[in-house]
């Protein structure tokens, strides 16, 4: 199952494929998570997308990365 990647400490994943969305996800773009566990029951991921509000989209669309510590203080300083 596709959503076993995922957990509560997911905070960044890159989008992958965009079918459907390319004016809301660019592809090998990195998309902050905000955890949803209903969403997940559903097979579906909450991310900030190009809008810059987050929305659901199908979890099949990103994978999980991991980001280091100094990239996340960035990140941190950009929302």
């Amino acid at each position: 199952m596709i959503m076993e990647q995922y957990n509560l400490e997911t905070r960044f994943v890159v989008c992958i494929k965009n079918d459907g969305y390319p004016a809301s996800l660019e592809v090998r773009k990195i998309y902050e998570v905000i955890p949803d566990a209903r969403a997940a029951e559903h097979q579906l991921i909450r991310v900030v997308d190009e809008s810059g509000e987050d929305y659901l989209y199908p979890a099949d669309y990103f994978t999980p990365i991991e980001v280091p510590q100094v990239a996340m203080r960035v990140f941190a300083v950009a929302a």
